[in-house]
């Protein structure tokens, strides 16, 4: 299992449910195809599935990223890399 924190702020929700929205989009356009024909081929109803990606993305941009969490590995977790304080380069002030 992966250390990384899943955030949970609505930006980073809501962009995580493009995939789905594209998946799902394409295959009710291809069962359109199937039942109806004509008119409803994929070849004409793909930009459909562009403004989906579009909408998803734009609602992803105008949401809040309050509370948003932008890192993989949280401080001092067990596996993560120790860092110098700050104002100090690694070796600095240290006594043989």
């Amino acid at each position: 299992m992966s250390d990384r924190i899943r955030c949970t702020c609505r930006r980073c929700t809501i962009r995580s449910l493009m995939g789905p929205a594209v998946v799902i989009t394409i295959g009710l356009l291809f069962l359109l195809d199937q039942l109806r024909g004509g008119d409803f081929s994929f070849r004409n109803t793909y930009p459909i599935t562009l403004i989906v990606i579009g909408a998803v993305s734009l609602a992803s941009a105008l949401a809040s990223a309050e509370g948003h969490n932008s890192g993989s590995v949280p401080p001092n977790a067990p596996g993560s890399t120790p860092t110098a304080p700050p104002n100090q380069l690694p070796g600095q002030g240290q006594r043989q």
